[in-house]
């Protein structure tokens, strides 16, 4: 059977058939948002870069150095430092210190690590940016990861100070809170609780930077830093934020 539409006929549909279009394209522009929103929120892979090779750190010493109390006596922000560079062995304590794994059993079936973090998310990962280039520190295998090439000190201050050897760039991963039904904290989705934990959870890896300094006698200053640039040229995916920076080094 032949089917055919007039003149008019035709004409009243046009309506109904752009509308119909329009829909068909929403539901497929809104969908390929989704998606692209749902490719991101699995982002957990780290950018790196095979310009710089990988830096194994030599084995955290467990001893040396002035004892917790007299390292508190000793704390405090110190912003003149010297450009020399940490031997490989202050580097690697250094590190350790911050945020490296003291024991393999550690809560939510992860290993354990020397600062505290909201449901042991460890969320916090540590940038570390040198002379020649900026390395991700990798904990379970005590070993810095290349991420970009080329010196980024200066991106740690507002101000451009770029002097000191060490600069640690705080950075959040917010694919690294479990937000499924077996996390017992079921707030640990709320973004302003993220927030909280966050920053909380930067500042205690700052405080033991602070402590290993001061029982090494070098100079550790926790401060802002670049955030839009730094993240663009880290290749920071859209969820990871970059709250503090902190510049370590010999005293000037």
């Amino acid at each position: 059977m032949e089917v055919y539409m007039n003149r008019r006929t035709f004409l009243k549909a046009v309506p109904a058939l752009t509308a119909l279009a329009a829909t068909r394209s929403s539901f497929g522009q809104d969908g390929a948002k989704e998606a692209v929103r749902a490719e991101d929120a699995n982002t957990t892979s780290i950018s790196t870069t095979p310009e710089l090779e990988p830096i194994v750190l030599a084995k955290p010493e467990t001893d040396g150095g002035k004892s917790v109390l007299a390292a508190l006596w000793e704390r405090k922000t110190n912003r003149n430092i010297k450009a020399d560079k940490l031997p490989p062995q202050m580097l690697s304590n250094l590190l350790w210190a911050a945020f490296g794994i003291n024991r393999q059993q550690g809560t939510f079936g992860k290993p354990g690590r020397t600062a505290p973090s909201a449901s042991n998310s460890q969320e916090i990962d540590l940038y570390v940016a040198l002379e020649e280039g900026v390395y991700i520190y990798d904990a379970a295998s005590h070993s810095l990861k290349g991420v970009v090439k080329g010196d980024f000190r200066s991106r740690s201050g507002r101000r451009g100070r770029g002097t000191g050897p060490v600069h640690i760039f705080y950075v959040v991963d917010l694919n690294k809170y479990d937000t499924s039904d077996r996390q017992p904290d079921r707030s640990i989705g709320d973004p302003e609780v993220q927030k909280s934990y966050y920053y909380t959870d930067t500042g205690v890896i700052a405080q033991n930077v602070y402590l290993f300094a001061a029982s090494q006698g070098l100079a550790a200053w926790f401060h802002n830093c670049d955030k839009e640039n730094t993240a663009r040229e880290f290749k920071l995916h859209s969820r990871q934020r970059m709250p503090f920076a902190q510049t370590v080094g010999y005293p000037a």
